[in-house]
């Protein structure tokens, strides 16, 4: 065949085919009479070998190797491709989020694009005075996207950054379902920063989320929810709030929210009721028992009274002194 009919059944070009020649990937198998280049069905096969492997990304340098090398081992070479196609899709996928991210913070000019540039880098410094800086500037600047902001808090471990880039996302009034996802993380410190996100948000999505939270199988997370919603006045909270105080899990924390709760008087006798059932079914557990006396100290109501005459006579001298001395400081208001 001659060059015109194999660049029509192959689809390569004849300027190409020629190129192909002049690196020695391809000789024609012969000349006709008048000095034309003829190529054989062997010929054929090659382009079309070459073809195939320049479609998985190789050099014309490196599809002449894995032709004419014997010794040329071909999975080396495909590993490093994979590595490179990886490489190439991990720098695009980058590139198209902060794209994404300066497109979500509605540039009016060339200016604001520039400084919402500027502020991405930033939260991304090696310095924490940099990223301080900048979730502090992101509000009153020109913003930084919720999803940069959310993104920065869940991988933030200098304390001082993590609570600017809290306030951030506080004053910014959304981020509440990327926050939620972030609950889901199989790493439990990005659980942790993603619940304690979501109690300083305002709104209630926020709040819808903390109490989905309640239930999550991270006692951490249990926790955080728990005291947030305390201080929100979600009765949802107590039996978080109470198992926190049994397991001494900041259960100072969890006895203030209660309190919290405990505002009306039908809430404060059921706060009061949990307590003394879990006072009665802890009998063997000391700690636990005078822990949870303790809390009954910011619960109001008769409910509470009664159940701290009964528990100032209590076999436990810890859990009866407690007791008695609250008793004495309810007295005395």
């Amino acid at each position: 065949m001659l060059i015109g009919e194999v660049a029509r059944r192959s689809g390569v070009s004849a300027r190409m085919l020629r190129h192909y020649e002049s690196l020695g990937l391809v000789r024609p198998s012969g000349r006709t009479g008048s000095g034309y280049r003829e190529y054989s069905g062997e010929d054929m096969r090659r382009i079309f070998h070459i073809e195939s492997l320049r479609s998985l990304g190789l050099s014309l340098r490196e599809i002449g190797r894995a032709l004419d090398d014997p010794g040329f081992t071909p999975s080396a070479l495909v590993d490093d491709l994979i590595r490179q196609t990886r490489d190439r899709i991990a720098a695009e996928t980058e590139l198209l989020t902060r794209l994404r991210r300066i497109h979500a913070a509605d540039p009016a000019g060339w200016e604001d694009v520039l400084q919402v540039v500027a502020l991405l880098q930033a939260l991304g410094s090696k310095s924490a005075d940099a990223r301080q800086r900048a979730a502090l500037s992101s509000v009153d600047e020109v913003p930084v996207p919720v999803e940069a902001l959310v993104e920065a808090a869940l991988s933030e471990t200098e304390p001082n950054v993590a609570g600017a880039l809290r306030w951030a996302l506080a004053r910014s009034g959304d981020g509440s379902a990327l926050l939620a996802e972030g609950l889901r993380s199989p790493v439990g410190a990005v659980r942790e920063r993603a619940v304690q996100c979501l109690a300083e948000m305002p709104g209630g999505e926020a709040t819808a989320q903390l109490r989905d939270a309640l239930a999550h199988p991270d006692v951490v997370v249990r926790g955080y929810a728990a005291l947030a919603l305390g201080t929100r006045g979600v009765a949802d909270a107590v039996p978080v709030l109470i198992e926190m105080i049994v397991e001494g899990r900041n259960d100072t924390d969890a006895a203030d929210a209660l309190s919290v709760l405990a505002s009306d008087t039908a809430t404060a006798d059921r706060i009061a009721t949990v307590l003394v059932d879990r006072l009665a079914h802890d009998t063997t557990k000391a700690p636990a028992r005078g822990r949870l006396t303790q809390a009954l100290a910011g619960i109001p109501g008769t409910r509470t009274s009664r159940a701290l005459v009964e528990l100032s006579h209590d076999t436990d001298r810890a859990v009866a002194l407690t007791a008695a001395y609250l008793l004495q400081l309810r007295g005395a208001q």
